[in-house]
C-alpha cells in the first residue's frame, strides 16, 4: 500500500493543482508556509526561506578538500569562518565517501569528528550535524552536542542509527544511495531513476519510523553522485519537484556541491574549480524545491539562494 508520505503528497497536490494549473506553481506554493524541522535541542524554521548546510570534511581524502581540516584549530576557524557567513547547519564529516573509498574504522572516525563537534556546539548558535553512517558514531556524536545526524545510506548500513537519532530527538537526513561508496560508480544505472529513489527513500521513512523516529524530525536527500550518472543527476534536479509532491512532509536536502557531474559539464573540471557551475545548480535546485542546500562555499550558495528566493516569491506572488 502507498506510504502516508505518499497519500499526503497526493491530497497536497489535489489542492495545489486547484489552486492552481501550473506545476511549478504549486511547488512554491507548498515552499512558502514555514514549517519545523525537530532537532534534538530545537526546531528549525523551513521553507518560506531555504537553509544553507556547510560542509565541514575532517578527513585526510575527500574528494574536493581532503586534509585541509584536519587541524582541530583549523577545523573550528573554518566552521566559524561558514557561519560567519551564513550557514545555518555546519555538517561534519571524518569518512570519506568519494567513489572508490573504503570505509574507515569506528576509532579513527570517532578521533577524527568528536573533538570539533565537542568545540563547535560549546558556543555555536547553528546546530551541528554528524555525517556518518556508523551507529556508534552518531551515538558519541549526539553526546558531545551534535543535533542531526546525516546519513548517506540512509539506513541501509547500520539501522541503528534511527534508533540513536530516536532516543536523543536528533533530526536525520536519510539519503538515497546505490551500492557503496567503494562501487557505486561501477553499478549498471537504474532504468528508472526517479522511481528507485522515490521508493529507496520510502523505504527508508519507514525503517526510521518502525525504530521511534518521529516525522517532524526526518528529512530527505535524492543523494546527488552517489550511483547516478550524470545525465540522472541532472534529472533529479530538474524533477526535484516531483520528490517534494512524493514527499510533502519532509524537507528536501540536496547536495551538487563540487560534484563530479559538474566537472564533466565543464570540460573536466577539477573539484576546485566548479563553483559557478555548483552555484547553477543550487539556483536550479532551489527553484524547484529544495528547502536545505549542502555546500563547501557558502558565501557564495547564501548569495545565490537569496537571489532564487527573491525571484521565487515573486512568482508565488503572481500566481496567489
Amino acid at each position: 500500500m502507498p506510504s502516508l508520505a505518499v497519500k499526503m503528497g497526493a491530497l497536497f497536490a489535489l489542492f495545489g493543482f486547484a489552486l492552481c494549473s501550473l506545476p511549478f506553481a504549486f511547488v512554491t506554493f507548498c515552499l512558502m508556509a514555514t514549517r519545523q524541522w525537530k532537532l534534538a535541542r530545537r526546531a528549525l524554521p523551513y521553507g518560506e526561506r531555504t537553509l544553507v548546510m556547510g560542509v565541514l570534511n575532517v578527513t585526510p581524502d575527500s574528494f574536493s578538500d581532503g586534509g585541509e581540516f584536519l587541524s582541530l584549530d583549523r577545523a573550528v576557524a573554518h566552521a566559524e569562518q561558514m557561519i560567519a557567513e551564513g550557514a545555518d547547519i555546519i555538517d561534519i564529516g571524518g569518512e570519506s565517501t568519494r567513489p572508490g573509498s573504503a570505509f574507515v574504522s569506528e576509532e579513527d572516525e570517532l578521533r577524527r569528528v568528536i573533538p570539533a563537534i565537542e568545540r563547535l556546539a560549546a558556543g555555536s548558535r547553528v546546530p551541528i550535524s554528524i555525517d556518518t553512517t556508523k551507529s556508534v558514531v552518531a551515538r558519541a556524536a549526539i553526546a558531545a552536542g551534535a543535533e542531526i545526524v546525516n546519513d548517506i545510506s540512509g539506513l541501509r548500513f547500520d539501522p541503528a542509527i534511527a534508533d540513536e537519532a530516536a532516543k536523543a530527538h536528533a533530526g536525520l537526513v536519510l539519503m538515497h544511495s546505490r551500492g557503496t561508496p567503494k562501487n557505486m560508480q561501477e553499478l549498471p544505472p537504474a532504468d528508472d531513476i526517479m522511481t528507485e529513489v522515490i521508493s529507496g527513500l520510502q523505504k527508508s521513512v519507514l525503517v526510521a519510523e518502525e525504530r521511534g523516529v518521529a516525522r517532524e524530525s526526518i528529512a530527505i536527500d535524492p543523494g546527488i553522485g552517489f550511483g547516478k550518472t550524470l545525465e540522472q543527476n541532472l534529472e533529479l534536479i530538474a524533477k526535484l519537484d516531483q520528490l517534494v509532491i512524493a514527499f510533502a512532509e519532509f524537507p528536501i536536502v540536496i547536495g551538487t556541491s563540487r560534484k563530479s557531474f559538474i566537472g564533466k559539464l565543464l570540460d573536466n573540471a577539477p573539484a576546485d574549480q566548479r563553483l559557478h557551475g555548483t552555484i547553477a545548480s543550487i539556483v536550479a535546485s532551489v527553484m524547484n524545491g529544495a528547502h536545505v542546500v549542502r555546500v563547501h562555499e557558502v558565501r557564495a550558495a547564501v548569495q545565490a539562494v537569496r537571489v532564487s528566493e527573491a525571484v521565487r516569491r515573486l512568482e508565488y506572488r503572481e500566481i496567489s
